[in-house]
């Protein structure tokens, strides 16, 4: 009993300790040496008052453009300037230029296979010339002003090194067509928080793939692969097709981002 009661009395004593540490908090403060209990902080007063004060007027007026800058560069205060009109028409203004620079890889693309051909119907007509006779001389035929008209061309298109234009521009509408095909989908879930599912929509995704898969027969082309030639004139074909069907669902995308935003 003694011993249960020394217990409960200890109990006690700890328990009346943490209700006094409840209602005290202990301070530690580092102070140099040599400091006297007469150093303290001298609130500005009088002239120095005077120094400092447009230093908090100065504050007060800026706080209001600080705390709303948010709101101000966006729509919903999340993405910024990338949410305003200006990076909105990045997309069909790439886009439309895309259109010409396809309109006119294939120009190139015709102009260089039309080199090829000519190159293959001079061969041709070559082997129908009539031999040479026994003094080594070959009589003449009128297939040779034909071969020369043809050898003439040939060198003019040469030298528009029509071949290297249209890689350069293939390259030019695979990278940024895809680039700027996803550039879109993404800024437009960023300034609706959603996807448009629709002819537009479709027609691009279906033009992003069949400049991938027209790329992909470049290799067997350069091969001299006739079929992978054809099949990549037709994919481009369609390309193009798509491509102009898809302007005016673009243009009316166009005038509803002039619609619902503002710039930047």
């Amino acid at each position: 009993m003694l011993a249960q009661s020394k217990l409960t009395t200890r109990s006690s004593q700890r328990l009346s300790a943490a209700r006094c540490a409840r209602k005290f908090s202990i301070a530690c403060v580092a102070r140099p040496s040599g400091y006297s209990s007469s150093s303290q902080v001298q609130l500005p007063n009088g002239d120095n008052d005077q120094l400092v004060r447009p230093f908090f007027a100065m504050g007060a007026a800026i706080a209001p453009l600080v705390l709303q800058a948010g709101a101000a560069l966006a729509k919903d205060g999340e993405y910024g300037l990338l949410e305003g009109r200006t990076v909105a028409l990045i997309h069909p203004a790439v886009m439309l230029f895309l259109f010409g620079g396809t309109l006119y890889a294939g120009f190139l693309g015709y102009q260089w296979k039309r080199a090829r051909e000519l190159g293959e119907e001079i061969r041709d007509l070559k082997k129908g010339l009539p031999a040479a006779g026994p003094d080594g001389e070959r009589p003449p035929s009128p297939t040779d002003t034909l071969i020369a008209q043809k050898e003439t061309e040939r060198k003019e298109l040469l030298k528009g090194e029509y071949r290297d234009k249209h890689w350069w521009w293939g390259s030019v509408l695979l990278a940024s067509g895809v680039g700027i095909a996803i550039e879109g989908c993404v800024n437009t879930y960023m300034r609706t928080g959603r996807l448009f599912p629709g002819p537009h929509l479709y027609a691009g995704a279906a033009i992003v793939g069949l400049w991938a898969v027209a790329a992909a027969l470049v290799p067997a082309m350069q091969k001299g692969d006739q079929n992978a030639r054809n099949t990549h004139i037709a994919l481009n074909a369609v390309n193009l097709v798509l491509f102009a069907w898809q302007l005016p669902t673009g243009f009316e995308i166009v005038g509803k981002v002039f619609q619902f935003t503002s710039w930047p």
